[in-house]
């Protein structure tokens, strides 16, 4: 059982996510970035209130920089599925455990340092080029309930 609804199509919707946004992080790196996906599905706080399914959480405006290029729209592989299915299914670990956000600084070649703080929220930390910020309580409490 999941801690969010997810349909097949759903999960395989988040296993291109995953491989378009982390593939070079390896399996961990796509990981984090499904626990940030379901993040966003779980709380109702900050830029993601009203979000509640898959569709929703990818196709939000601005959220992913992956659906502008063409491998979010290649068809998802059972690695990725197997990934997606464990960030469904609420499997979540450091730094992205209650991670809201992420990006990558710099550039493919040369990652950047993460800053301390990006849009006001502080920095979780770093997975290889990716850094995770998770929101204070005072910005959104319910992620620290969502266990």
């Amino acid at each position: 059982m999941g801690v969010v609804k997810a349909r097949e199509q759903d999960i395989n919707m988040l296993a291109r996510l995953l491989r378009a946004e982390a593939e070079t992080e390896g399996e961990q790196g796509m990981l984090h970035v499904g626990n940030v996906g379901i993040n966003r599905i779980r709380v109702d706080c900050s830029d993601f209130k009203d979000i509640r399914t898959i569709p929703q959480m990818i196709n939000q405006p601005h959220a992913f920089e992956a659906l502008q290029h063409g491998m979010y729209y290649q068809n998802a592989r059972e690695r990725e599925r197997r990934l997606a299915q464990r960030a469904v299914n609420g499997e979540r670990s450091w730094p992205a455990k209650f991670a809201l956000w992420y990006f990558r600084p710099g550039t493919f070649e040369n990652p950047g340092p993460c800053p301390e703080t990006w849009y006001n929220q502080p920095l979780a930390g770093r997975w290889k080029k990716h850094c995770f910020y998770e929101p204070s309580a005072e910005e959104c409490e319910d992620i620290y309930n969502t266990f």
